[in-house]
């Protein structure tokens, strides 16, 4: 089985378009999941090049690099957890990272500050606050709720890490989202 790596993969739409752009070149693949295409055979280098250019036209990029391929491993590995999974969050980042991606976690944690200037808690907290922001805007869970299925160790926890990032608690965020969803029903 090979395996060709994509930059920038970061919803199911972005799996689609990638489907759609190999059957288009009549590139042959397995399966396609956040950040990879798995194939049969290694890809011609004609084909390879065709692909790079449709998939640069769609805001993606091949990596050919090592050690860029494993940034975008962690990436995609706490998107599809974080973003993605339905059950709550309640797992060693650490392990799982290393798990997913092969290597040593203060490995993959060094690569990763170097190559992005940001931490991978950094990038953890950025993309849970994502989805907390997800949860608040479609209103079907209390904060409560929110933090045990994001694994805070309290709804106070969240408010706090929430309000680092967003400048704004979950309640003022919720108030926010609830002004604006009013003044565009009132259109």
């Amino acid at each position: 089985m090979h395996k060709i790596y994509i930059k920038n993969m970061v919803c199911p739409r972005c799996i689609q378009a990638v489907r759609t752009s190999l059957t288009e070149l009549n590139i042959n693949f397995d399966d396609v999941r956040l950040g990879e295409v798995w194939m049969d055979s290694v890809i011609n280098d004609s084909s390879k090049e065709k692909l790079r250019i449709k998939l640069e036209s769609l805001g993606f990029e091949l990596l050919d690099d090592t050690r860029k391929q494993m940034i975008e491993k962690v990436k995609t590995s706490l998107i599809d957890l974080i973003q993605y999974s339905n059950k709550e969050i309640n797992i060693n980042y650490s392990a799982y990272l290393s798990k997913a991606v092969g290597k040593d976690y203060r490995y993959l944690s060094s690569l990763f500050s170097a190559s992005t200037g940001a931490t991978i808690e950094k990038y953890i907290i950025d993309l849970k606050v994502e989805k907390i922001k997800e949860y608040i805007f479609y209103d079907e869970l209390s904060i409560s709720e929110i933090a045990f299925r994001m694994h805070y160790s309290s709804p106070a926890h969240l408010s706090r890490q929430f309000k680092q990032v967003c400048g704004l608690s979950p309640k003022e965020y919720k108030k926010q989202m609830d002004k604006h969803r009013n003044s565009l029903d009132k259109l």
